[in-house]
């Protein structure tokens, strides 16, 4: 996905970023559930947003409302063509870098095995079934104390039109049920849900294709 009416966030916003991710992340679902100790959650995301950041910036395009950084949008182009065994060693290499830290910073273990565990809320492996012709958001985050002031809408807006003009699917998951209604409001439907881990719920939405939405109405 290329914009020109969004921030691209570069490697040198990396620093901002990162706190970003662990500001809007700390009390998520999905992480209070694998990392349920307070004082570890906050020593751990921001170090493993870190491991994510390498296969962000070459297989993702992340954008922001303005170079603070107030809010994100993190988007996987589907369509583009990919190498499957540069794909895989770069997933291979992820999970390795996250295991490590995993172990290194909770010497228990008990952080390693419920991420262990949760794997399967980590991915967006549920997609593969779906379109090709498809983007997937990964992140949509708006820093807390500038929430209320239309950020999240305008991003999503813009990676919706984005995907209306070249006639793109669009999917995405949450692991927080407050979140369902609001995509639903920009024309997500539930697609499926993971629901293996106690007390965790991953919903699994998809925006369908503008044509496809064309037709149904008509």
């Amino acid at each position: 996905m290329d914009t020109d009416l969004l921030y691209r966030v570069t490697r040198e916003d990396e620093a901002k970023l990162i706190a970003l991710l662990t500001e809007c992340f700390t009390n998520d679902p999905l992480y209070q559930e694998l990392i349920p100790d307070e004082e570890k959650r906050e020593k751990l995301l921001p170090e493993l947003f870190r491991c994510d950041l390498d296969e962000m910036f070459e297989d993702c395009e992340i954008y922001a409302n303005n170079e603070n950084l107030e809010a994100i949008v993190v988007v996987s182009d589907e369509t583009k063509p990919y190498n499957p065994f540069k794909y895989f060693a770069d997933q291979l290499y992820s999970v390795i870098k996250t295991n490590a830290c995993l172990i290194r910073d909770d010497p228990s273990l008990e952080t390693f095995f419920n991420f262990l565990k949760g794997r399967d809320y980590l991915n967006s492996s549920w997609t593969e079934e779906l379109d090709e012709n498809r983007l997937h958001i990964i992140y949509l985050a708006v820093r807390p104390s500038c929430q209320g002031r239309g950020l999240a809408k305008y991003l999503m807006n813009t990676v919706l039109d984005y995907a209306d003009q070249r006639n793109l699917l669009v999917s995405l998951e949450t692991h927080n049920p407050k979140n369902v209604a609001m995509y639903r409001r920009f024309g997500f439907k539930l697609y499926d849900t993971i629901d293996h881990y106690p007390d965790l719920v991953q919903y699994c939405l998809v925006r369908e294709a503008k044509n496809n939405q064309t037709n149904k109405a008509a």
